[in-house]
């Protein structure tokens, strides 16, 4: 029998589990070490749990902002002089039990493949262990619960940690009145009063959520606008519909402290201001998983932010240490940590591996209106970084959506004046993280705004708006149109 490869996996999440799914199929001998279930923070603490609670909030907005408007009548026995009270209602108890339940049946069907596929998983915490041998491997301690330890030889090391909630010195988490987003999922009562710290993509799908679901929501961005990073005419779109539904958002205002009084939190802004809820969620991003690790002393190189360097196939600074996922900053999406892992795995057992190309990586935001994007964005086009046209229409010139009774969104696609091939798009529209898969595989395969506008769509349908814009986008182009 023929040498087998070793690898040892640190870190169970998308990063990890899919490396391991890869590197198994491939003959190597395969150790996730994890210590918290598979699929990590993704399965467990943030991806599936906020969109389960997500899916809820978006039943409640879709009955209640169309409803009438639908001509659907609600047989309700409310008091004449209550009549304009909220006729639907959750249980935020019965969504969070769901939503753990749906989290660890997720993590259990993942641990069964990677098991099946024929990897070992080991429970505990792993640390790198010195240089590397001269055979070439590597050392990894594992320290379980107990506080036993057992060490393992690799051929390769992927690091796949993730991250966790940042935290504000003056605003410490205490899982009761003041939250990260891991804990809200404990809450056995819906927030009457929620202040959201941070207005990026986590502070406001929960800041829309919960205001779905019936609390009263301020969100507190230090930034002009909410969702800084997305597309502008997207964040625009999705801050009227906030306000619109009621929300109070505070732009240009940083949360400096925040503390519980009784069964109130304060928080104080910068300027000297001090705003009141029931709860506050602290949404002001996260830090990479890799302190206490020995990685710097095993040659791995870190960023001053405490993320890890890596290059376009996964490869650290050290030989034979790859790494993948949140704690490389590279993007903080489960997709492209799957896709890191299984890059890594492809290059270090010798098969046919592409380098990550993020110029095709489509991503979204889970709010209502959703807002999806691939590619090059408006702030490339803006800052010069390429040459493209843009055409932008408004969802509510499509049939299906005046059916549906939508009436916020767009489709906008980018594409290069003189091919017409499409290198972007942004689409903002319920289930946008649907509608944004053909422009995803234009951009993928360089397919021009002529080949997107002659495939056949649905009449009526909202995929019909990406059609149209390209059609624009063609006629532009023969038309010699800026």
């Amino acid at each position: 029998m023929g040498y087998v490869t070793r690898i040892v996996i640190i870190g169970g999440g998308p990063g990890g589990y899919e490396a391991a799914l890869v590197a198994a199929q491939l003959g190597a001998e395969v150790t996730v070490v994890d210590c918290d279930g598979l699929g990590g923070a993704s399965v467990l603490t943030d991806c599936v749990p906020s969109k389960t609670l997500i899916a809820t909030a978006e039943v409640m907005t879709t009955f209640d902002s169309s409803y009438q408007e639908l001509g659907i009548l609600v047989a309700d026995d409310t008091p004449p002089l209550e009549q304009a009270a909220r006729v639907v209602g959750v249980d935020l108890g019965r969504v969070n039990r769901r939503v753990k339940r749906l989290a660890l049946a997720q993590s259990h069907d993942i641990t069964a493949s990677v098991t099946r596929a024929g990897a070992r998983v080991l429970r505990g915490r792993g640390r790198l262990e010195g240089m590397q041998a001269l055979d070439g491997s590597r050392k990894v301690v594992v320290r379980a619960a107990d506080g036993s330890e057992e060490t393992l030889t690799a051929d390769a090391v992927l690091i796949a940690t993730g991250g966790h909630p940042r935290e504000l010195p003056d605003a410490q988490p205490d899982g009761e009145r003041i939250l990260n987003w891991t804990q809200v999922y404990d809450l056995d009562e819906l927030p009457e009063e929620l202040i959201v710290v941070g207005s990026g993509v986590t502070g406001a799908e929960f800041a829309g959520a919960y205001q779905a679901l019936g609390s009263k929501v301020t969100l507190v961005s230090s930034r002009d606008r909410v969702l800084p990073g997305e597309d502008p005419d997207a964040a625009a779109v999705l801050e009227d519909v906030f306000r619109r539904r009621g929300m109070n958002v505070m732009a240009r205002s940083r949360a400096q402290s925040a503390k519980r009084v009784g069964d109130r939190v304060e928080v104080t802004l910068s300027d000297g201001r001090v705003i009141t809820g029931s709860h506050c969620l602290m949404a002001v991003g996260a830090i990479p998983n890799s302190s206490g690790m020995g990685l710097e002393e095993a040659g791995v190189k870190l960023r001053e932010s405490g993320h890890i360097w890596t290059d376009k196939v996964s490869r650290t600074t050290a030989p034979g240490v790859y790494a993948a996922g949140d704690v490389t900053g590279v993007f903080a999406l489960a997709s492209v940590a799957a896709m890191q892992g299984r890059i890594a795995m492809y290059h270090f057992l010798g098969d046919a591996v592409a380098p990550l190309n993020l110029k095709t990586v489509s991503s979204n935001v889970f709010t209502d209106p959703e807002i999806a994007t691939v590619g090059y964005t408006q702030a490339d086009v803006d800052a010069d970084k390429i040459d493209a046209r843009v055409v932008k229409l408004p969802l509510l010139r499509n049939p299906r959506a005046k059916m549906q009774g939508i009436r916020d969104g767009f489709v906008k696609i980018f594409c290069r004046p003189g091919t017409g091939i499409v290198v972007g798009g942004v689409v903002v529209a319920p289930r946008a993280s649907e509608l944004i898969h053909p422009i995803s595989i234009a951009v993928d395969n360089n397919l021009t705004v002529e080949q997107i506008a002659n495939a056949f769509t649905v009449y009526p349908s909202l995929s019909g708006s990406i059609a149209e814009v390209a059609r624009q986008l063609h006629t532009r182009k023969l038309n010699g149109e800026d």
